[in-house]
């Protein structure tokens, strides 16, 4: 199986500042994946036409399953998460994971029943700065709606921005996590157009057996969004 996780920054370009969401949309195609973890995807917003970006992108994707958390609320319309996978979901839940004064984050769960049997995958967005994450981290970590399905393999993925790569200590691997985007030198995401941060990363549970991971380095990925993408192929023992 494959899993696409991606900031995709609304649709605009990191350095032309265009909005091209036909470019993201052929960054993903090229991939073929059958899971979409993305971020920062709109809704209703006048700097992306008003676009509804969770439907468009379902549409051309994945309508079996398709889940959209609205994090941020603008004066008109927001931004979010998506997950988009190739088969429905048996469960699939938001959990906020703002912070008093500081900007809303919020992690999707979804459990997949797939042909190599039943999984989840979590797709997130933590915040700026250092506490905040490790505070955002622990939150999801220790949820209710996470603890219930504590049991089954499970690929964390998304935008972390831990500049430092703290968050692979602590909570993460207290739970049995491993860091899959390690070393960071073969994983730096940000900015598109010359990455030097590792912020896009991926952890995985025992019952995960992850086969490739690379970062999209395409001419049209580093146009596309100020972020690049992560693609994960793995399998479920």
């Amino acid at each position: 199986m494959r899993l696409l996780t991606y900031n995709i920054h609304k649709g605009i370009g990191g350095r032309d500042r265009l909005y091209r969401l036909r470019r993201i949309i052929e960054v993903i195609e090229n991939e073929n994946p059958d899971l979409l973890c993305l971020q920062e995807v709109d809704r209703g917003v006048p700097r992306s036409r008003l676009h509804d970006q969770p439907k468009l992108l379902s549409e051309q994707f994945f309508s079996a399953g398709c889940t959209f958390q609205l994090n941020v609320r603008l004066k008109k319309g927001g931004y979010g998460n998506l997950l988009l996978a190739r088969w429905s979901f048996t469960e699939r839940h938001s959990i906020s994971l703002g912070l008093p004064g500081k900007k809303a984050r919020g992690a999707q769960i979804g459990i997949i029943d797939s042909p190599e049997g039943s999984f989840r995958f979590i797709n997130l967005h933590l915040g700026l700065g250092e506490q905040e994450r490790h505070q955002q981290m622990g939150h999801l970590l220790s949820h209710h709606l996470f603890r219930r399905s504590q049991g089954l393999p499970t690929l964390i993925a998304g935008d972390t921005n831990d500049w430092r790569n703290t968050l692979a200590e602590g909570p993460l691997a207290e739970h049995g996590f491993q860091h899959c985007t390690h070393p960071i030198s073969r994983f730096r995401t940000f900015p598109a157009y010359l990455p030097v941060g590792s912020l896009d990363k991926v952890f995985c549970s025992s019952g995960i057996r992850i086969s490739n991971l690379r970062v999209v380095r395409t001419k049209s990925a580093k146009a596309a969004s100020d972020h690049l993408p992560l693609v994960i192929d793995f399998h479920c023992d």
